[in-house]
């Protein structure tokens, strides 16, 4: 038997093993680097936002418009009063940073319907406008100055020869479809952007009855359309866009995953491991370097606060800042240039580049939160120049703090 003394040595712990408290080391979860909902990450196919689901329809309502294409031009801030009751900011001025979307009319060339079948809608027939614009037709071409520009000449004599056809393909829509979307192009052209090719897209006619939406998409052909009748102040919309191309990326920009430690052989912006063994192959949720940028997003829920009209004089002043301003910025929009046309102001960024084609799209959502229902009212518009560090609201402000200047003298005399 062991005397009494060994009984008691070795009930002890070893006297190499530390206290329990003295462990560290780093977690053995984390969250993963990088959303596999964005698969794959490579440049799209469609330049300019791609609608893939239209609002729910509600037969309610009066016939409307549920889209529309806006052009990027450029950012600046705005302060306004908050009417949150229970927020930390109610009854308190805040500054915000807002989007300004130039938005020319569009123009209604075409109507489509569509009936819906167990593995979803199939189109039953195409009706067009008699005369499409040079614009438009630009879209069905490759090289316009090659062509002969003959697109729809032919469809065109329907309207004279044979109208009667015209009016069965209507009253087909209207007896066999569910879904009514009308064909509308941008007006591209009276931005100045250098393009006139026009973008092209189909735009859902939801309210009403069947007949009812043929009947208000044939009385909008060859009409303009303008975004103060599709989206309206502190309403709530989506944008649909294409994000700012930044080339190939590696894994710490592209996914954000930690560096390793910096003496690491041969570069420490690098995943350690990219996989086991086995299975011998690179999984597809493993960080990767590659294409960053151009993605296809839709982003949703931004809130409109200003709707500009074309020619309005005063569209920045508002009811605390009487200045006599209009949008534009001193010296323009970098990048961009003047707004000339209408224009929307929507809270906080939009993907893109400046110019770059946005679709606006009516939220999906019925919205009951007091962020989404809050009238807004601004206090002040910044319109100093966006080229450093703008001082000046307006030029004759400059004018005015700078008194009269050489070029000035050398103009008068």
């Amino acid at each position: 038997q062991p005397c009494p003394t060994e009984i008691v040595a070795s009930s002890r712990p070893p006297p190499c093993a530390p206290p329990a408290a003295a462990m560290s080391h780093r977690k053995f979860e984390a969250p993963r680097h990088g959303n596999l909902g964005f698969l794959p990450r490579k440049r799209t196919k469609h330049h300019r936002g791609r609608i893939r689901s239209f609002p729910r329809d509600d037969a309610a309502k009066a016939p409307h418009l549920t889209a529309f294409i806006g052009f990027k031009a450029g950012m600046t801030h705005v302060t306004r009063d908050v009417e949150r009751p229970g927020s930390k900011v109610h009854k308190k001025e805040i500054v915000e940073a807002v989007t300004v979307l130039e938005t020319p009319p569009m123009v209604v060339v075409g109507v489509v319907g569509y009936k819906e079948t167990p593995t979803g809608l199939r189109s039953v027939t195409t009706v067009w406008a008699q005369h499409l614009t040079d614009d438009c037709k630009r879209r069905f071409y490759k090289s316009w100055y090659a062509s002969k520009r003959k697109a729809f000449t032919k469809y065109a004599k329907k309207y004279a020869e044979s109208p009667q056809e015209i009016e069965h393909e209507v009253e087909k829509i209207k007896s066999l479809c569910q879904v009514v979307r009308v064909i509308a192009h941008s007006q591209v052209r009276l931005l100045k952007l250098r393009q006139k090719k026009a973008h092209v897209m189909e735009i859902q006619v939801n309210g009403g009855s069947v007949a009812e939406k043929v009947d208000f998409a044939r009385s909008l052909f060859e009409q303009q359309v303008e975004v103060d009748s599709v989206f309206s102040q502190n309403e709530m919309l989506d944008v649909c866009g294409v994000t700012r191309g930044r080339g190939q990326e590696g894994v710490v920009t592209r996914y954000g995953v930690t560096r390793l430690p910096r003496k690491t052989h041969r570069g420490l912006r690098k995943v350690a491991c990219i996989g086991a063994w086995h299975p011998a192959r690179v999984s597809f949720t493993v960080a990767r370097s590659g294409q960053h940028g151009y993605h296809h997003r839709t982003e949703v829920n931004k809130k409109v606060y200003r709707v500009g009209k074309k020619g309005a004089e005063n569209d920045a002043a508002t009811e605390r800042d009487l200045t006599d301003k209009n949008i534009t910025p001193m010296g323009g929009f970098p990048h961009y240039g003047v707004i000339t046309e209408d224009w929307l102001m929507l809270k906080g960024c939009v993907a893109g580049p400046k110019k770059r084609p946005l679709t606006l799209r009516k939220s999906l959502l019925a919205h009951t939160k007091r962020s989404s229902l809050e009238e807004v009212s601004l206090n002040f518009i910044d319109t100093s120049s966006k080229f450093g560090h703008g001082r000046f609201q307006t030029a004759a402000e400059k004018a005015r703090f700078m008194g009269p200047r050489k070029r000035d003298n050398a103009e008068d005399a």
